[in-house]
C-alpha cells in the first residue's frame, strides 16, 4: 500500500513575509493573495512561525472599547497580551510553526494537524525553509480518486502483494469510496484484518465485509463453526 505524500498535494507557491513585516503589510499580503495565514520567515528564508487572520483580529478585538473602559478581550495571558499589542509580523505570530516533511503520507500530516489543531501546515525542507503549504482542503483531496483506482490498489496492493490472495478469492466493489467486500476467506480471523487494510487505502470512506464468509473458524474465544 502506497499512501499519498504530501508533496503531491501540497501547493508549492509560498507566500510569506519577513519577520520585520509591519502589520498593515501582513494584512495586505493576506488581502492579495487570497489566504488565511502566511509563514512569517528571518533573513535567511527559515521558518520562524506563522501568522493567521485571528492573530490579526486578536489586535482589533483587543483594542475595542466596552463600557466602564476596559478592553473587550480581559483576562489574555501575558504571550497573548503581547502579540494583540504587536506591530510586527515577528511580534503577532505563532510560534513555533507546525511544519512537515515533503515526504510525509496524508494520514501523518492529517494526524499531525489533529493533535495540534491547526488548519494547515508549512511543508520545509531540511534547512527549514518552506518548500510548500497543506491544507486540510488539499489532504482530502484524497477522497476525489477514482473508485476504478481505489479498487485497483486494494486489489493489486492488498489482497495480492501484502495478503498473497488470488484474485479469484474475494471480489472488490468500489462505488463513491464504499467498499464491498464479496467471497470467502480460509480463515475467520482474517476478515477484520482484511477490513483495516482496505480501510487504510487513500480514498476509502467505509469497508463492508457482510458478505464475506470463512472456512475455518478459527477464532478460539468465540468458538462457532463453518459459516
Amino acid at each position: 500500500m502506497r499512501h499519498r505524500r504530501i508533496d503531491r498535494l501540497m501547493t508549492r507557491e509560498v507566500v510569506s513575509v519577513r519577520g520585520d513585516a509591519p502589520f498593515k503589510e501582513v494584512v495586505r499580503t493576506l488581502s492579495r493573495s487570497r489566504v488565511t495565514a502566511v509563514p512569517v520567515l528571518d533573513g535567511g528564508g527559515r521558518v520562524l512561525g506563522v501568522v493567521s487572520e485571528a492573530d490579526l483580529l486578536r489586535k482589533t478585538a483587543d483594542q475595542a472599547a466596552v463600557p466602564g473602559g476596559q478592553r473587550a478581550v480581559p483576562g489574555l495571558e501575558a504571550p497573548e497580551r503581547a502579540k494583540s499589542e504587536g506591530t510586527r509580523a515577528e511580534e503577532l505570530m505563532s510560534a513555533p510553526a507546525v511544519c512537515a516533511r515533503p515526504e510525509w503520507t496524508v494520514p501523518e500530516a492529517a494526524r499531525l494537524m489533529e493533535v495540534q489543531g491547526v488548519k494547515r501546515l508549512v511543508v520545509v525542507d531540511d534547512e527549514d525553509r518552506p518548500v510548500g503549504i497543506v491544507s486540510r482542503r488539499d489532504l482530502l483531496g484524497v477522497f476525489l480518486r477514482e473508485d476504478d483506482d481505489i479498487r485497483r490498489e486494494i486489489v493489486e496492493d492488498v489482497l495480492g502483494d501484502t495478503l498473497r490472495l488470488t484474485p479469484d478469492v474475494l471480489s472488490v466493489e468500489v462505488r463513491d469510496g464504499r467498499v464491498d467486500l464479496v467471497g470467502s476467506l480460509p480463515f475467520r480471523r482474517m476478515i477484520p484484518a482484511v477490513e483495516r487494510m482496505c480501510a487504510t487505502v487513500d480514498g476509502v470512506v467505509s469497508v463492508s465485509c457482510s458478505r464475506l464468509t470463512y472456512d475455518i473458524d478459527d477464532d478460539t474465544e468465540r468458538g462457532g463453526g463453518r459459516s
